[in-house]
């Protein structure tokens, strides 16, 4: 059994969006007790994690590192068609992940206590993200 679905995640420039509530929910109507989940951003400059959901400051800590590991203004890069965050939010999309798998045990996926699903926005300007849910089970 697969089944897929679109769903669509406006972001207000750059930061993480939790989608795991959707995530779940998608699973859950799949009525399936033991599978797969692939979660896939389709674009290239925004991305996706797991990472913890209990604590903010680790959001917050996330995007200051990747904004200090790769700084908007850096002179040498030619890819700036759109802006002097264009090419850095490729590099920051290339560092992570287009695409997740995470298990479905019980008709849920797996993740720990404390993991969350999040799209990581890298841009500065508000964008309409999509991002596909597959289920295979």
């Amino acid at each position: 059994m697969h089944k897929q679905t679109e769903i669509v995640i406006d972001t207000s420039g750059p930061g993480l969006t939790e989608l795991t509530d959707r995530a779940h929910r998608f699973v859950a109507d799949c009525d399936i007790d033991c599978g797969l989940l692939t979660v896939f951003v389709r674009h290239t400059s925004a991305s996706l994690l797991i990472q913890e959901n209990a604590d903010p400051d680790v959001r917050h800590d996330l995007e200051e590192f990747f904004a200090r590991l790769v700084p908007e203004g850096m002179n040498w890069l030619r890819h700036t068609l759109e802006g002097a965050d264009d090419m850095p939010a490729h590099i920051k999309a290339a560092l992570t992940a287009s695409s997740l798998t995470i298990p479905i045990s019980g008709g849920r996926p797996a993740l720990g206590t404390w993991q969350g699903v999040y799209l990581f926005e890298h841009r500065r300007q508000p964008h309409r993200r999509r991002v596909m849910l597959h289920v295979s089970g």
